[in-house]
């Protein structure tokens, strides 16, 4: 353990309620998200001596309910020879009633040179769920294929009858992204299967894929990645990096995947990194990083960066689409009911003086609204926008305003009967879920005045609208 003075959180104008944080310094990639001995367990990227990036540990915290969050102690610090200096991301497994942390060693050649090291894959085990060992047979997988760049990271791990895989994001030597797949009976030895997937291309699909995740939803299997320099279109691909997904088939005797065109999983301008795990009761359920690498992170100043996203549930659609819904548990939030009413708007309807931490529900009926747009506002007290989400009838698209530079977002809907929307609201964050999570929006935003909810349309609609107060003594240090 490192005896260093760790950052302290100086001012709380920007704290979350309900997302988790670190107590204080960074946070970036949710990690090791699982489930152990009556815990749902979250580890995270974590910097503990500033608000900025830095030799990477590991932060945790668990949760009975995936909604009320307590911080535990740091699970990995780095330093050790094959990790010296970071513990990069990965994930967790159970075997034999003890947790598997499997996460990447990042290692300097020379520490003044940023670009110039080497990758390891890595094991610390644990018997309680709080304190791990390395394993000193470490590094597991000390060096990529021959085939190879240095980039080699984020393995995520899963068991597929008697046998154990894992999927490490990686970069051939002709720097296009793909994902590595490996096979062991023991979580010690591992051998290389091959390569399951590549990138197209570098500037279509990326020049390296990030934060793997394979799985088996219903009876497709979905490849989600994070895959770093995807050229940015018009309206697609924005963020400095992407979050999205595969689906396809999986051909295990023959090392491939087959899989259809890369989609976005959210188009908010904060979500990168996202990982899943699968429930006890069968539900495949994600949490994300809610920031991104460019973004302002106003918060640094106050001793601390970067939160997580709540929990959220996938689930495949008959078209092989992923939509993500909050989790049913979320409802255990709701503190009061403060809103309930059935309007009929022809033009602006404003909710003055909305709480910090909120849960709203709109739905917009469309069988008879003639109109072009309608929009969802968040506006602070001088009644400046600050954030929009509009919904344009004629384009079939939703776009999202966020002031600032490269301030729009933007996600295809195809017509319905109606639109609706559910956002929870956090001090500094808003979650947007459109039309039972087809679409959603995850965006940071930094203001300190009482906010209010606007609905705005150009023509007569009918809505509906709730507003509930949620409860605040969620996340414990």
């Amino acid at each position: 353990m490192e005896n260093k003075q760790l950052c302290t959180v100086n001012n709380e104008r920007f704290r979350e309620k309900y997302h988790v944080m670190a107590k204080g310094g960074w946070l970036n990639d949710p990690n090791g998200f699982c489930f152990f001995k009556g815990n749902y367990h979250i580890f995270y990227q974590y910097h503990p001596y500033s608000s900025d990036w830095g030799p990477m540990h590991w932060g945790h915290a668990i949760s009975k309910d995936l909604v009320h969050w307590e911080t535990l102690p740091i699970a990995l610090y780095p330093g050790n020879e094959f990790d010296k200096d970071g513990c990069f991301s990965g994930s967790a497994i159970v075997k034999e009633n003890q947790l598997y942390l499997i996460y990447t060693g990042h290692n300097y050649y020379d520490e003044n040179n940023p670009e110039n090291f080497w990758q390891t894959q890595n094991i610390a085990v644990s018997k309680d769920g709080i304190h791990f060992e390395k394993y000193p047979g470490n590094p597991v997988i000390a060096t990529p294929p021959d085939d190879n760049s240095i980039h080699f990271r984020d393995p995520k791990v899963w068991q597929e009858n008697d046998q154990y895989y894992m999927i490490v994001g990686s970069q051939n030597k002709e720097e296009v992204g793909r994902a590595l797949l490996y096979q062991s009976i023991d979580l010690i030895h591992w051998s290389i299967k091959g390569e399951i997937s590549k990138a197209i291309s570098s500037h279509s699909e990326g020049f390296m894929w990030e934060c793997p995740d394979f799985f088996k939803l219903n009876d497709q299997y979905v490849l989600i990645s994070s895959p770093q320099g995807i050229e940015s279109k018009t309206e697609k691909y924005l963020n400095l990096f992407q979050t999205g997904y595969f689906i396809g088939e999986m051909d295990y005797e023959n090392t491939n995947f087959s899989r259809n065109e890369f989609l976005e999983l959210d188009y908010g301008h904060d979500f990168y990194a996202a990982q899943t795990m699968l429930a006890p009761d069968g539900r495949r359920i994600l949490i994300g990083w809610m920031s991104m690498w460019e973004s302002e992170m106003k918060e640094k100043e106050d001793g601390w960066a970067g939160a997580l996203t709540i929990a959220r549930e996938l689930i495949l659609t008959a078209d092989k689409k992923l939509r993500m819904c909050p989790v049913a548990e979320m409802k255990k939030l709701r503190h009061k009911q403060v809103l309930k009413k059935q309007l009929t708007l022809s033009a602006c309807y404003v909710v003055n003086d909305l709480k910090p931490q909120q849960e709203i529900n709109v739905t917009v009926d469309l069988v008879s609204y003639c109109g072009k747009e309608v929009a969802f506002l968040l506006l602070n007290q001088q009644q400046e926008t600050v954030l929009k989400l509009s919904y344009s009838r004629n384009e079939e698209k939703l776009t999202m305003f966020r002031p600032g530079k490269d301030c729009y977002r933007y996600a295809h809907l195809p017509k319905a009967n109606q639109l609706s929307l559910t956002l929870y609201l956090d001090t500094s964050s808003a979650e947007w879920f459109i039309n039972d999570g087809s679409k959603v929006f995850t965006e940071r935003f930094y203001e300190e005045s009482t906010l209010r909810f606007a609905i705005n349309t150009d023509s007569i609609v009918t809505t509906s609208l709730e507003v509930y107060n949620l409860d605040t003594d969620v996340i414990r240090y």
